[in-house]
C-alpha cells in the first residue's frame, strides 16, 4: 500500500527528481527483498511526518538497474538522502526510524 506522498521513481526522472535544494530520500528496494519490506512502512510514515519539508521516493532496483549502478548499491534496502543534487548521507538495511530521523536531520 504506497502512499501518495511517496513518489516512486525510474532511470530517466531521477537526476530531475534529486536536483532540488529540498532534501529528498531514496529508498532503493526491490519486490523480493524481505528487509526492503519491512522499512517500507517507516519510509511511508516519514513522507507524512515530513511532507513538505523533505520529498520521499522509492526506486525498484529492478526495474532500473542505472541509477543504483551508478552509486554502487550493492545491498538493499539502501536509503540516500541528496541535497540539491549532492548526497549527504546513505543507510544500508533496514535499520529503525530512529537512525532514518537522524539521517534526514543531517540536511534540514
Amino acid at each position: 500500500m504506497a502512499s501518495d506522498k511517496v513518489q516512486q521513481l525510474n532511470d530517466a526522472e531521477f537526476d530531475s527528481a534529486i536536483g532540488s535544494e529540498q532534501p529528498t530520500l531514496v529508498d532503493f528496494w526491490a519486490p523480493w527483498c524481505g528487509p526492503c519490506k519491512a522499512i517500507g512502512p517507516v519510509v511511508e510514515e516519514l513522507a507524512e511526518e515530513y511532507e513538505g519539508k523533505i520529498s520521499i521516493a522509492k526506486m525498484n532496483v529492478d526495474d532500473n538497474p542505472v541509477t543504483p549502478g551508478k552509486f554502487g548499491i550493492r545491498a538493499i534496502p539502501t536509503l540516500i538522502l541528496f541535497k540539491g543534487g549532492e548526497v549527504v548521507d546513505q543507510i544500508t538495511g533496514a535499520v529503525g526510524k530512529t537512525q532514518l530521523v537522524d539521517l534526514i536531520n543531517k540536511a534540514l
